[in-house]
């Protein structure tokens, strides 16, 4: 792809127009490949420039780093799913104390369910042998 001209996208990030090499900086005589619905412009990529944008891109995401960080946070979004099922998740406390006592409390009550599920499947798994 030919890099053609930054502008600031619409979302609000500084971006950079690729566009197709068949029709980029020359014409060549050649179709693209992309639908005609694009108004003769060809295929283009608009990438973020940003410093977030680019980081999100080169993230290694085969580092062990960065494996312990989705699975802790990934661990964290089914704990607040869970006390949203239980309808505990909205904190309407005001002092830290309180905050604690109810963290505490989501965390047994998940830890409790989570129990019981082990203790179902290893109760199946007895029986069938």
């Amino acid at each position: 792809m030919t890099s053609r001209f930054t502008f600031q996208h619409a979302n609000g990030y500084r971006a950079q127009r690729f566009g197709c090499p068949l029709l980029f900086p020359t014409l060549m005589g050649e179709a693209c490949e992309q639908p005609s619905s694009n108004h003769g412009q060809g295929c283009h990529k608009d990438p973020n420039w940003e410093a977030g944008g680019l980081m999100r891109v080169l993230l290694d995401r085969t580092s062990p780093f960065y494996k312990a960080v989705y699975t802790q946070r990934t661990s964290c979004e089914r704990i607040n799913s869970q006390a949203k099922e239980l309808g505990i998740e909205r904190l309407r406390l005001c002092n830290r104390r309180s905050i604690a006592n109810l963290n505490t409390l989501i965390y047994v009550i998940i830890n409790v369910r989570a129990l019981q599920r082990a203790i179902s499947i290893n109760k199946r798994h007895l029986q069938m042998n």
